[in-house]
């Protein structure tokens, strides 16, 4: 049973996490907050707000496992996305979008090496995840732009405006609260 599940206009986001993974309620609203922004600027494009997001808030043992079980990538990561609406049975449950993972010693590290709160950097990998599940990829430097740009309007809606700072997919863009 999910800890936390939100719902707000057709949209559910569930928020979980490993029973050593603490984060309070403070943070739990600033993910959903994250989600449903990323949800609802995304979506109205589409014309459609129904939808269901998991949050598994982990380690970076277990993201790792889960990194080379599914990519065959043999390190933690900071977030992984688990799209529904992909493969076989895509189209069985179109409100489900699927799963998003993210390590908590993972972003923390990165709060501090990029200068910045865990609010914000948590608020980055939940955008991140929540627009992999939408099908934003980071490939090809046409969808890593598009990506990046549908990233960068999300968190500014949140309150944070972005500070460029090296690749997309190697380094994630800096931030400060407005």
């Amino acid at each position: 049973m999910p800890r936390a599940a939100h719902r707000r206009n057709g949209t559910v986001v569930e928020i979980d996490s490993l029973p050593e993974i603490q984060v309070g309620e403070e943070m739990e609203n600033v993910i959903k907050k994250a989600a449903e922004k990323a949800l609802q600027l995304t979506l109205q494009e589409e014309s459609s707000q129904d939808c269901e997001v998991s949050i598994f808030l982990t380690d970076d043992a277990e993201i790792h496992r889960l990194n080379k079980l599914y990519r065959d990538v043999d390190r933690p990561t900071d977030v992984l996305a688990f799209a529904m609406r992909e493969g076989v049975d895509g189209e069985l449950n179109r409100e489900v979008l699927g799963d998003v993972v993210i390590s908590v010693p993972m972003a923390e590290l990165q709060a501090s090496i990029y200068g910045h709160t865990l609010e914000v950097e948590m608020s980055l990998l939940v955008s991140h995840g929540v627009l992999h599940l939408l099908g934003y990829e980071h490939e090809e430097e046409d969808d890593r732009l598009m990506m990046q740009q549908k990233q960068k309007e999300i968190l500014r809606s949140l309150g944070y405006d972005l500070i460029e700072s090296g690749e997309w997919a190697e380094e994630p863009a800096r931030m400060e609260k407005r």
